[in-house]
C-alpha cells in the first residue's frame, strides 16, 4: 500500500479533514475510497486517467484517493472550467469516466460526452454491486496525477506525476516545513493545482494534520479561522494576501488585534505560485508578526526552492533548493553558470521531477537537457547562495537596446508608489529596441505623475515607455496575472 494510505491507517480515527458538511477521521476517509474505488473497477477501467470535479471538500479527497486505489490517474477539474476546457480535458485524456459532484450537473449536461461515461459520486456508490472485487496493487512507479499546466503559452499540456514523485515531492517538504501531526491548516486554493493539492492537502494527510477545506476564499472567514487559534499554518498566494491586507484595513481595533493574537500564535505562513511583491510582504509583516516563507516550484517539479524555516528569509528571494532537489543555473548556450549574481535559466533534476507530458512525447524530450528540467525560468544566485526569481524567459526577461531586463524587478519598485495598487510590466516588439517596456497600472496615479516619479526610482533604461491605466490585471485561477492577454490590451489601442 502507498506511503499516504499506510500513514492514513495509522492516524486512524484523528479527524483528517474538516468542510462545510462536517469533520471526518482519517479511517473514514480512507473506508469511502476504497469504497469509491470499488465502484470505479466496476467500469474495468485499468491504469487509465479519470477526470473529477469537486470543489475543495472531503468529497474531492475521497475521490482522488478513490482513483488512486483503484490503479487508475486523477485528473482534477477546476469548478470554474469552462465548457470548452472541460471537452478539451476530455478529449485530451481520451478518459472513459468523469466523476463529478451533483451540484454541477447544469455543466455536465453542456459537455460533449461522446466517449465518457459521466456520473455523480452518489449514483457511482449507488451502482456499486456487492460483488466486490480485490482492490489492484498501486506502487510507486504508478501514475498518480495528471495535472493540467494554465496553458499561458499554448494549449494546457497535462503534467503526469507518478507515485513516486508524488511520494518524494510529499517528503520534500514534509522535513522542509516540519510537517506534524499536531498541524492544522486552512485550504483556500483551487484544487487543480500544485499548490493547493499536494503543498497543503496531500501533506497535511501525509502527516496525520487536520486540513479545513474550503471551495471558495472569503477574507472575514479567514480572519476568524486565524483568530481562533486553532490553524498551525497558512498558505496562498499573493492575491489571497492582499486582499487580506486590504480587509484587515476595515475592521475596528479590537477584531485587528484579535486576529493578530491568532496569526501570532501560527508557526508558518507560506506564498506561492506568482512572484510576492515585497511591498505586500512588508505590510503583511507589520500586521501578522509573519515573513512570508516564499518558495519556488511549477507543475512539472513541484516544489524546487525554499525560503528556511528556521533561519533568515531574504525579501525578493526564494531561498534554497529543497530536500531531493538539485538546481543548476545555466547560460544560452547551456553552460552551467558557477559564479553568483550572474543571470541564467534553471534546471531541475531529482525524483520529485515530472514523469512525462500526457501523449507529447516530443514536448518532453524538449523539455530535459540530459535529464535536467529546463524550467524556462531565469534565476540568479546571491553571494549567500540564496536563489532570486527574475521571470519567465518568455514573459518577464525583456531584451531592450542590449540590456536584459527583469520585469519582476521594475513591478517591485513601481509597487513602492503609494497610489499604485497593482502593475504588470510585459515586452512589447519594437524596430529599434528589439523591445520596449510597458506597464499596465491598477491605481490612482496620472501618467505625467509617473513619468516624473520613475526619473529618481527606476533606472531610464527599464523605465516603460508605454503606459496604460486599467481597473484590473487579468488574473487566473491561481491568481497568476495573465500577461499575454496584458500584452493584447496594448496591442489593440
Amino acid at each position: 500500500m502507498l506511503p499516504i494510505f499506510e500513514n492514513a491507517k495509522t492516524y486512524n480515527n484523528s479527524i483528517a479533514i474538516i468542510d462545510n458538511t462536517g469533520s471526518y477521521s482519517y479511517s473514514t476517509l480512507l473506508n469511502q475510497s476504497k469504497k469509491i474505488a470499488q465502484a470505479i473497477l466496476q467500469y474495468n477501467i485499468h491504469n487509465q486517467p479519470i477526470l473529477f470535479l469537486f470543489p475543495s471538500s472531503y468529497n474531492y479527497v475521497s475521490v482522488q484517493w478513490g482513483i488512486w486505489l483503484s490503479g487508475c490517474t486523477a485528473v482534477p477539474v477546476h469548478i470554474s472550467h469552462t465548457k470548452n476546457e472541460i471537452d478539451y480535458l476530455i478529449q485530451d485524456t481520451n478518459t472513459s469516466l468523469f466523476i463529478y459532484d451533483k451540484n454541477f450537473e447544469e455543466k455536465i449536461n453542456l459537455l460533449e460526452k461522446t466517449s465518457v461515461q459521466c456520473i455523480t459520486l452518489d449514483d457511482l456508490l449507488l451502482n456499486k454491486n456487492d460483488n466486490l472485487k480485490t482492490l489492484p496493487t498501486t506502487t510507486l512507479v504508478d501514475n498518480a496525477l495528471m495535472i493540467y499546466t494554465s496553458g499561458t503559452t499554448g494549449k494546457p499540456k497535462g503534467v503526469v506525476i507518478s507515485h513516486k514523485q508524488l511520494d518524494t515531492q510529499i517528503r520534500s517538504l514534509s522535513i522542509a516545513w516540519q510537517w506534524k501531526n499536531t498541524d492544522r491548516i486552512l485550504n483556500v486554493l483551487p484544487m487543480h493545482h500544485v499548490h493547493g493539492v499536494v503543498n497543503i492537502t496531500c501533506c497535511a494527510l501525509y502527516n496525520g494534520a487536520i486540513v479545513e477545506m474550503q471551495s471558495n476564499f472569503d477574507a472575514a472567514y479567514v480572519a476568524q479561522r486565524m483568530s481562533s487559534k486553532e490553524l498551525t499554518l497558512f498558505m496562498a498566494v499573493p492575491t489571497v494576501f492582499q486582499k487580506l491586507i486590504q480587509y484587515f484595513d476595515t475592521l475596528d481595533d479590537v477584531t485587528k488585534i484579535n486576529w493578530q493574537n491568532g496569526m501570532k500564535a501560527m508557526r508558518l505562513m507560506v506564498s506561492g505560485s506568482a512572484a510576492l511583491p515585497i511591498t505586500v510582504l512588508e505590510k503583511w509583516k507589520i500586521i501578522s508578526s509573519h515573513t512570508l516563507l516564499e518558495r519556488y516550484g511549477m507543475t512539472e517539479i513541484g516544489m524546487a526552492l525554499s525560503n528556511p524555516l528556521n533561519e533568515e528569509r531574504i525579501a525578493g528571494t526564494v531561498g534554497f533548493p529543497l530536500p531531493f532537489v538539485e538546481v543548476k543555473i545555466v547560460d544560452e548556450k547551456g553552460k552551467e553558470i558557477i559564479s553568483n549574481n550572474t543571470p541564467g535559466e534553471l534546471y531541475v533534476k531529482g525524483e520529485s521531477v515530472f514523469k512525462q507530458y500526457w501523449n507529447k512525447s516530443e514536448e518532453t524530450t524538449k523539455a530535459f537537457e540530459n535529464g535536467w528540467f529546463k524550467t524556462g525560468d531565469f534565476v540568479e544566485k546571491n553571494d549567500d547562495g540564496y536563489y532570486k526569481i527574475l521571470g519567465r524567459k518568455s514573459t518577464d526577461i525583456i531584451k531592450s537596446g542590449g540590456y536584459k531586463i527583469s520585469a519582476l524587478e521594475i513591478e517591485n519598485v513601481l509597487l513602492t508608489h503609494p497610489l499604485i495598487k497593482e502593475c504588470a510590466i510585459v515586452a512589447l516588439p519594437d524596430d529599434v529596441w528589439g523591445e520596449t517596456i510597458a506597464v499596465a497600472i491598477v491605481g490612482k496615479i496620472n501618467e505625467a505623475e509617473l513619468k516624473y516619479w520613475m526619473k529618481d526610482n527606476i533606472a531610464d533604461y527599464k523605465n516603460p515607455r508605454k503606459i496604460i491605466f486599467v481597473q484590473q490585471l487579468p488574473r487566473n485561477a491561481m491568481g497568476k496575472v495573465v500577461k499575454p492577454e496584458i500584452k493584447k490590451l496594448f496591442l489593440e489601442s
